[in-house]
């Protein structure tokens, strides 16, 4: 089994990412060794594990995104699966990882849905929690047809939107993930701001460290684009 570190807390996290691929069930194996390669020897200090299965038809599609924390880097790796021919018996895996130096991390945003926010309590949990992450200048547009207070009114009012800023965003529902994997979000992001809120300042004794190269050069291994969604 890999390790994915080498110090005592190191070493649980690694046992603890190799335990949730083992539990998503999603070609475990392979991602595992991916998710290695791509870590080229870095520990992993937290990590996030998503599943999703989207059904088309009657074909079902399945695509996992593991982002894992080092000390100076964001490693994202994506997996999807294709069925090339109609019995299934011919399966392909697509794999993308991309390895973003946590300092070029510009935003961590969390948005949360509550049921009944006027009966809301302390220990109310969180239905549903989006995760977004930028570093790259990403944006998403968000665009719909403007309308006017009139209910009755059916002139033409342009459009209106929004701008979010990301390049990925994970959407981790309650009731189809279950409430630990809305918490393990949390607790991932907050891992995020912490090593990202630490690396953002430079030392007295090194006051240009960001710029010059703090971050090891990546292999060609490691800078495979990630399939954003």
């Amino acid at each position: 089994m890999n390790s994915f570190g080498t110090t005592a807390h190191q070493g649980t996290q690694g046992h603890n990412l190799q335990a949730a691929l083992q539990r998503a069930g999603f070609y475990p194996l392979l991602v595992s060794d991916v998710v290695e390669d791509a870590l080229d020897g870095r520990a992993c200090l937290s990590h996030l594990v998503h599943l999703e299965t989207h059904f088309d038809r009657t074909e079902v599609h399945r695509h996992i995104t593991v982002l894992v924390l080092t000390e100076d880097m964001l490693v994202i790796t994506h997996v999807d699966d294709q069925q090339l021919d109609d019995e299934g018996e011919q399966m392909v895996a697509q794999v993308s990882t991309e390895s973003v130096p946590v300092s070029q991390i510009r935003s961590v945003v969390l948005s949360y849905v509550y049921s009944q926010p006027q009966n809301y309590k302390p220990s109310d949990p969180v239905r549903e929690l989006t995760l977004s992450i930028a570093w790259s200048g990403g944006q998403r547009v968000d665009v719909g047809p403007a309308a006017c207070g009139d209910p009755q009114c059916d002139a033409d009012h342009g459009y209106t939107g929004t701008i979010a800023q990301e390049d990925i965003a994970l959407r981790i529902s309650a009731e189809a993930d279950g409430l630990q994997a809305v918490q393990d979000a949390k607790s991932f992001a907050r891992a995020v701001r912490a090593v990202n809120t630490s690396s953002a300042a430079p030392t007295d004794t090194e006051p240009h460290s960001l710029e010059r190269g703090r971050f090891p050069s990546l292999s060609p291994k490691s800078s495979r684009g990630h399939h954003r969604r």
